[in-house]
C-alpha cells in the first residue's frame, strides 16, 4: 500500500516538472562577451610570448620571462574586466578557461620562438 502511494507521488512530481524558458538574448550576449574576452586573452598571450622571447634573447635567463608572464597572467583578469564592461556575466569556469588559454598560449609561443632563435 505504501509503495503505491509513493509511486503515485513520484509520478505527480515528475509530471509537474517543466523546463525553464530559454533566454536567447542573454545567451547570445554572454557568448559575444566571451568571444571578445577570448580575443583579448589571445592578444595578451601573444604580447607576453614576445616579451618573454625578447628577454630570453637578451640572455636574462628563464626566471625573468617566467616572472613577467606570471605577473601578466595575474593582471589579465583586471585588464579584461576594464576593457569589457559586461565581464560580470562570466562565471568562475569562464575566468579559469581564459587564464588557462592565456598561460598555455604564452608558453607555446615562447617555446616556439626560443626554438627558432639563432644560437649565440
Amino acid at each position: 500500500m505504501a509503495k503505491k502511494g509513493r509511486r503515485k507521488l513520484e509520478e505527480e512530481e515528475a509530471a509537474s516538472f517543466e523546463f525553464p524558458v530559454f533566454d536567447e538574448v542573454a545567451f547570445v550576449t554572454k557568448e559575444f562577451e566571451l568571444a571578445w574576452a577570448l580575443a583579448v586573452a589571445c592578444v595578451l598571450a601573444i604580447v607576453l610570448g614576445l616579451v618573454a622571447w625578447l628577454l630570453t634573447y637578451n640572455h636574462v635567463g628563464w626566471y625573468g620571462p617566467f616572472g613577467i608572464a606570471v605577473l601578466g597572467i595575474v593582471v589579465s583578469p583586471m585588464v579584461i574586466g576594464r576593457l569589457r564592461p559586461r565581464s560580470n556575466l562570466y562565471t568562475k569556469a569562464d575566468w579559469a578557461a581564459l587564464i588557462a588559454l592565456e598561460f598555455f598560449g604564452w608558453l607555446a609561443l615562447w617555446f616556439v620562438l626560443v626554438n627558432v632563435m639563432p644560437a649565440p
